[in-house]
């Protein structure tokens, strides 16, 4: 087991693969419970079921859940990979009966390809066009009882008609900073890592309320133990490690300290447009408001505003804190 954990298999080794391993998002599991246990008493497949939040709050990893308490056959794809409607034709077509599909990144579906699935998710229908011209006519094949999943980090860029056909919507929420420790704690006893409560802290902290950032600071923090022979994470081995990766201690990168400073000092903390920001900064716009902008609205730095983003007065202080020139 160790061996399969110090591999390419660490993400999934350190993936829950039951409820009660599962820390935080209590409401979600408690619905999702309730919906699977219902669908098995009736006999059904689990409704459709659409998360969304930022990324690496566990989407992926509920999905899974789901499948396994099905007992079902799950199947993974990107949005992105479906390039033409034929390509999700064939994927429907070919499913298991109560297979569950896990579509991630859902707000990349071309609308050809989304206009696929909405017969498939309300009547498990999936209509076709035979031929090319006047001899082209439309089939219709029923599909087997599935289930679908979807995951996005963009809520608002899923239409309204493929939103509507879910029957059950959970927003994920950032974890406490409780739960990020207890997650820590749990990943660094599969790794058999070594960490005292200061040191697990010090990651938790800086691990942004996500649990994929907080085992990609452990995993970091493991890789240092052993090229510095040492035993346990403790505070001054986690705050090294956030050195090195020129994380603070708020889990800040230097591109988000490079955001703040822009605003704070170049447009005297605001109102300043995103486009603007994007030119200063170097970076892509979608790039600053799916990444960067919504942990720094998280922690209260930045507030988004008709005129423009402004900085808040607790992004001037850690900033000062961190020895910036504001």
């Amino acid at each position: 087991m160790k061996r399969e954990i110090g591999d390419k298999n660490i993400d999934s080794a350190l993936r829950p693969s039951r409820w009660e391993e599962y820390i935080g998002q209590e409401k979600t599991k408690g619905n999702l419970r309730m919906i699977i246990e219902a669908a098995k008493m009736r006999g059904e497949a689990v409704d459709h079921l659409l998360f969304y939040g930022q990324a690496g709050l566990g989407k992926t990893t509920l999905a899974a859940l789901v499948a396994k308490e099905t007992s079902a056959p799950l199947r993974i794809i990107t949005g992105s990979s479906i390039e033409k409607a034929g390509d999700l034709a064939a994927l429907l077509s070919s499913l298991e009966d109560g297979e569950v599909l896990f579509i991630d990144e859902a707000h990349r579906l071309n609308p050809a390809a989304e206009e696929v699935l909405y017969p498939a998710m309300e009547s498990r229908k999936l209509h076709i066009v035979i031929g090319k011209g006047t001899g082209a006519h439309a089939v219709s094949i029923d599909l087997p009882p599935f289930t679908l999943i979807a995951a996005t980090t963009r809520f608002d860029m899923l239409s309204s008609p493929l939103r509507s056909r879910f029957g059950a919507i959970f927003h994920l929420e950032f974890y406490t900073q409780g739960e990020i420790a207890e997650i820590l704690r749990r990943s660094a006893k599969l790794l058999s890592v070594k960490a005292d409560g200061e040191g697990l802290e010090v990651l938790a902290k800086a691990s942004r309320f996500t649990p994929r950032t907080a085992n990609r600071l452990l995993k970091r923090a493991r890789d240092y133990l052993a090229v510095k022979n040492l035993k346990v994470i403790d505070k001054e081995t986690a705050r090294a490690i956030l050195g090195i990766m020129e994380i603070d201690d708020l889990g800040l990168e230097p591109v988000e300290r490079k955001i703040l400073e822009l605003i704070a000092l170049k447009f005297k903390k605001g109102p300043v447009g995103i486009r603007t920001i994007t030119a200063a900064s170097g970076e892509e716009q979608a790039t600053i408001e799916e990444v960067y902008e919504p942990y720094l609205m998280k922690l209260g730095f930045i507030k988004r505003t008709p005129a423009g983003r402004v900085l808040e007065e607790e992004a001037v202080e850690h900033l000062r804190r961190e020895q910036w020139r504001v």
